[in-house]
């Protein structure tokens, strides 16, 4: 069971999926991500008024959208106080991804979600992607872009690998990072559950059995994550540098920024 504190805390918002503040995380020298400087989230389209007035109150900088454009447009995100809307999209047009958001039909969908997929796209995602290198560049200067949110649809894979990378970055240990990104499961238990029932009336037994064991976040996933980068780069700082030019002097400044004794 996920221990309390190892994870971002939910914001009690009424319109918002897996909305997240990801501050109170422990780095490895004992510090702590402030809070109220970055949120992870899921779709933004249903915010309510009054949820568009609390966050407003935070002073949002930016909104970091991760989704295709077909995403965006059918849900767009709302104006949130002054922030500035960002969308750089993960998935790009040859991706295996963009081929099943494509498929018509319902149950050719959930045919696609298989643990093979998955592994796929969580290897790939993180390497020479321009949207994680747009959302290294705002992390560069926080005092300018910060507080933002960044999200995808449902907060959890595209958005599980930005908070990967920006946790990891700040010196959070990647057991808590794991931590965090599994909790994306209990926070979108509903949205899994009502998307299962679909899948069942949808799908013959093994089949649906299948995406079941595919779908729920596992921690293969974000270790497929972890590996491609250490594989290509070696660690995780020089995947930092080459990747998104955050050199040591960088990253104190960020860390520096976004941590608190």
């Amino acid at each position: 069971m996920t221990t309390i504190g190892l994870y971002s805390q939910t914001v009690p918002l009424k319109g918002a999926l897996n909305f997240r503040d990801m501050g109170g995380l422990v780095t490895v020298d004992g510090r702590k991500v402030r809070s109220g400087i970055i949120y992870r989230a899921g779709d933004l389209s249903g915010l309510t008024t009054d949820d568009i007035a609390q966050l407003s109150k935070q002073k949002i900088k930016y909104i970091f959208d991760y989704r295709r454009e077909d995403e965006a447009n059918e849900k767009p995100d709302p104006e949130i106080g002054s922030a500035k809307l960002l969308r750089v999209p993960v998935i790009a047009e040859d991706n295996i991804a963009e081929q099943v958001s494509k498929v018509k039909k319902k149950e050719d969908v959930f045919k696609h979600y298989t643990k093979e997929t998955f592994l796929t796209l969580y290897s790939t995602f993180p390497v020479r992607n321009a949207s994680y290198q747009a959302l290294m560049n705002l992390l560069k200067e926080p005092e300018k872009n910060l507080p933002l949110i960044h999200h995808c649809a449902g907060g959890r894979d595209r958005t599980g690998i930005g908070a990967m990378i920006i946790l990891l970055t700040l010196g959070v240990p990647f057991s808590t990072v794991m931590e965090d990104y599994l909790y994306s499961n209990v926070a979108l238990a509903t949205f899994h559950e009502q998307m299962f029932l679909q899948a069942e009336a949808a799908l013959v037994e093994e089949e649906f059995l299948q995406l079941k064991a595919a779908f729920l976040l596992q921690e293969e996933y974000l270790l497929a994550t972890k590996s491609a980068i250490e594989e290509i780069y070696g660690d995780f700082d020089t995947y930092l540098y080459l990747e998104f030019g955050i050199t040591n002097e960088i990253r104190k400044k960020i860390k520096d920024f976004c941590l608190q004794e």
